[in-house]
């Protein structure tokens, strides 16, 4: 027959069981709500921080833009800084090759001043003397010794501002290149969105470099570096203005002192010419005077042969008249006529050599003062010969150097050779 066997354990009561059945209804209930609510605050959550997240990067993207578009404003500012400083070395480069040019080109009229007063200094006697014409060329070498350390200067001056925009060109350069990279970065930072490939996290991307500037700081840099570019490039156009202007001064002051030593070079020669032609005068009356008094001292050597065959006819009557014989040697007429002739021919005779005396002297002196004349007109004719080499040369200043050709040579043409074109020259002139 079955039996009724029974486990032992824990039996709990009725009301346990229902109070347990209402505690689980009950908490299922406020975890339930407690999940509600928190899926509540979730898609709150979501909502928000989706809102946020897009109004946020909306945000930054248009701060991107707008930072992009500044920067891009300042890029082009430094674009035209660039083109405009360019564009000033270049042609300050242009200016200063000019200045070296006109520099190398004052050359020319220190070597020809130069060499028309070493030309000059073969003057000769009382020629070699300080004339207007001497005070013309050393102020000339003066001026282009002058003109020429204005021009170093200036070269100098134009050397050291190029430098300065170079420093300048590359400061600015430098901040081209960073704003071009900025913008390069910025823009690919703006072209980021979720779905790019190439996004993901870094390590501390909040740092901040020590390095970094303040957003004042940086456009101040950027201000600084284009007002410095066109303070600058002011100075550099000032610059080309003085070096224009003393271009323009150095020449006309070498162009007006050129024109007045080759004016005082032609008012010498004809100076020079007017006293040549003198000198040639007096030296066509001194050679005539010459043979006057040749005639004059072979007329009176002749008269004073003809007195003393005088005197020697007297003498030689008073003599055969000594031998008169006895009574007939008297003091006649004849006698003291005789004796009268003769002291008159001694004083004649004595008289006509000391004249003659005296007339050889002066042609000996007439002689002497012809060469003196000679020496004279052959200095002038020198020293005309070499102030129209002079003037030669000068052409050189204004006859381009391959088309010069010299047509005075002192050193093949002879002094007899230049005389006559300068008489006719002078001659044509008066």
């Amino acid at each position: 027959m079955a039996t009724l066997s029974l486990k032992p354990s824990q039996r709990f009561q009725l009301p346990e069981w229902n109070t347990n059945t209402y505690l689980l209804c009950s908490n299922a209930e406020q975890q339930r709500e407690a999940c509600h609510q928190i899926r509540q605050e979730a898609r709150v959550l979501r909502s928000e921080t989706n809102n946020q997240a897009i109004w946020d990067e909306h945000d930054n993207s248009t701060r991107l833009l707008e930072r992009i578009e500044t920067v891009n404003r300042w890029k082009e500012m430094l674009d035209k800084c660039l083109m405009d400083l360019d564009a000033e070395i270049d042609t300050l480069i242009q200016m200063k090759e000019s200045a070296d040019q006109h520099l190398q080109a004052k050359n020319l009229p220190l070597d020809v001043a130069i060499e028309c007063l070493t030309l000059r200094e073969s003057r000769r006697d009382i020629d070699l003397v300080k004339d207007p014409v001497e005070d013309e060329l050393l102020k000339e070498v003066e001026i282009i010794e002058a003109s020429r350390k204005a021009l170093q200067q200036k070269v100098n001056e134009a050397f050291e501002q190029l430098c300065l925009l170079q420093d300048v060109r590359q400061q600015l350069s430098s901040d081209h290149r960073g704003k071009m990279e900025t913008l390069e970065i910025d823009r690919g930072c703006l072209s980021l969105n979720l779905t790019s490939p190439n996004i993901s996290l870094k390590v501390n991307p909040t740092r901040i470099s020590n390095s970094s500037l303040t957003l004042q700081q940086w456009d101040d840099t950027s201000r600084f570096n284009k007002k410095h570019a066109e303070a600058e490039m002011k100075a550099a156009s000032e610059l080309r203005e003085a070096i224009s202007l003393t271009i323009v001064q150095t020449n006309n002051e070498l162009e007006a002192q050129r024109v007045a030593t080759e004016f005082a070079f032609r008012k010498r020669l004809k100076e020079m010419e007017r006293l040549y032609s003198d000198l040639k005068w007096q030296e066509n009356n001194t050679l005539e005077e010459i043979e006057e008094m040749k005639k004059d001292i072979r007329h009176l050597e002749d008269d004073l042969h003809r007195k003393m065959m005088n005197l020697k006819l007297v003498h030689s009557r008073l003599e055969s008249r000594t031998f008169r014989p006895n009574l007939e040697l008297c003091r006649d007429e004849v006698q003291y006529g005789l004796i009268d002739e003769v002291h008159q021919l001694d004083t004649t005779i004595a008289i006509m050599k000391e004249k003659l005396a005296q007339t050889l002297d002066a042609l000996d002196t007439l002689y002497k003062h012809l060469a003196r004349l000679q020496a004279a007109i052959a200095c002038k004719a020198n020293s005309m010969l070499l102030d129209k080499k002079c003037l030669d040369i000068r052409r050189k200043l204004v006859v381009p150097t391959e088309k010069y050709v010299p047509q005075v040579d002192t050193f093949t043409r002879t002094t007899n050779r230049i005389l006559s074109p300068l008489k006719i020259g002078h001659l044509q002139l008066t």
